[in-house]
């Protein structure tokens, strides 16, 4: 049964609320998350997981058609949306369930109800207010946001439904091409679907290097996406069966118009104005290096705050406000060289500085450049076409950036972003045995590149 007083109090059961409060029970302190929705908040309910389900639905119905490069004949395999969906909410049970298993392990009592913040650094809970004894960690993360004259609703939806579809669709509007929007392009046009990618500026995953960019829109287009860039939607309508709309001088329709163009902070009930917490002038909430906003005993983490809008770094800002709360000592996130993870097919990974950052930050920038095909495992696994590209600083081969498109970069990006985390440079990466043949040689070939002595290439 939930008390009235704890050490801390968590709002939000999300990657970074839920983290926040088993650290905080591992420090030794009592803790109570306060949880509105399903516990795991929209990432695992909703948003991350349940994209990565289907994504690896798309990736393994890719390889079966694939399999005649590898001498394997099959017939064209179909795809059974019903069990597709009964697959993913199975998979959110499954990882919602273990974090439910998590709280009862660490002693932590769950809250169901909204929790606001009050100014002495209390939480109430529709109407009833449980005391924070030692601090508040607030953590409800992100919501949709509509483009400019638009609104949500019938079928115009946001990226937590576009996952959650029930049958699938032959027509699908995708306005975004950042990491959500081309995720969802991804895996729908691999499913089937005829599926338009608009993006208002120049290409798309804009905030990447160009390079990047270059060869995922390439892979875009192969899978049959119809890239839009430099375009804007406009003159949304919506009906019964369809939704409507116009581009430039193109009319067009589809089943689904999805907006994936950004998202704002979920500060709806949580009493900030009343509290006295303070805002940047974004709207985000304004904290010290120790997540700590400007009120004693007040902490916040995750998409509410600077910083990229990602799982993982809500995660690690869980872990410092818990231990700021208990009094260990912490250290700020640089959050340049949180790695970046895009699971659209050919996969998109990155951290730090792009080539264009780093030359207008005045670095003496080296660069090295490897394609997939240059090392042995590209052409075994069957990728030739991705890319490793390696930015940085020639004067102490300090690495600035990392930036990955192809086969599992997801997972190959770790080791640029270890390295650097180590203080290691592109010199050391460039003479590390690597496994062979694997696809981390070639990043170990894009710091030989950056330091001259390119072997494969």
């Amino acid at each position: 049964m939930a008390e009235s007083a704890y050490d801390v109090v968590v709002i939000g059961s999300g990657p970074g609320g839920y983290v926040a409060a088993i650290r905080s029970a591992q420090l030794g302190m009592t803790t109570a998350v306060v949880e509105k929705g399903d516990i795991g908040g929209r990432c695992l309910n909703v948003a991350c997981i349940p994209a990565k389900a289907v994504l690896r639905v798309a990736d393994i119905l890719g390889e079966v058609r694939e399999a005649g490069d590898f001498g394997i004949t099959v017939s064209e395999p179909t795809v059974d949306f019903s069990a597709v969906s009964a697959r993913r909410e199975k998979v959110v049970g499954t990882l919602t369930g273990g974090v439910s298993g998590l709280m009862k392990k660490n002693g932590i009592d769950v809250i169901e109800g909204v929790g606001a913040v009050t100014k002495d650094g209390n939480v109430v809970v529709d109407g009833n207010t449980i005391t924070a004894s030692k601090g508040v960690i607030l953590a409800t993360g992100s919501v949709k946001k509509p483009i400019p004259g638009t609104t949500f609703g019938g079928r115009v939806i946001g990226t937590e439904e576009a996952w959650a579809l029930q049958e699938l669709p032959k027509t699908m509007i995708v306005v975004g091409a950042g990491a959500s929007g081309s995720e969802i392009a991804s895996a729908y046009a691999r499913l089937g679907v005829e599926v338009h990618l608009f993006e208002g500026l120049d290409r798309v995953l804009p905030s990447e290097d160009a390079d990047i960019s270059k060869l995922a829109e390439r892979g875009f287009k192969k899978q049959g996406i119809k890239v839009h860039t430099k375009t804007f939607v406009e003159n949304v309508e919506t009906h019964d069966d369809k939704v409507t709309f116009t581009y430039g001088e193109e009319a067009g329709e589809a089943d689904w118009l999805v907006i994936a163009a950004g998202r704002g902070p979920d500060v709806e009930g949580l009493g900030l104005d009343e509290a006295g917490v303070k805002l940047t002038d974004s709207g985000l909430i304004a904290v010290d290096g120790a997540q700590k906003t400007n009120l004693d005993k007040v902490y916040a983490i995750g998409d509410l705050v600077p910083g990229p809008a990602l799982a993982h770094k809500a995660s690690d800002e869980g872990v410092i406000a818990a231990e700021a709360i208990a009094g260990n000592s912490t250290h700020p996130i640089v959050y340049v060289d949180i790695p970046r993870a895009t699971f659209c097919t050919p996969n998109v990974a990155s951290f730090g500085l792009t080539e264009e950052q780093a030359r207008e930050a005045g670095h003496d920038v080296v660069v090295g450049k490897v394609p997939y095909g240059a090392v042995g495992a590209g052409t075994v696994y069957g990728d030739r076409t991705g890319l490793v590209k390696l930015i940085g600083d020639k004067q102490y081969g300090e690495i600035l950036g990392g930036h990955i498109v192809g086969a599992k970069a997801t997972e190959l990006i770790q080791e640029l972003v270890n390295a650097k985390a180590l203080e290691g440079g592109y010199p050391e990466v460039a003479r590390m045995v690597h496994g062979h043949p694997t696809m981390s040689e070639a990043v170990m070939e894009a710091a030989r590149a950056a330091d001259g002595w390119l072997i494969h290439g």
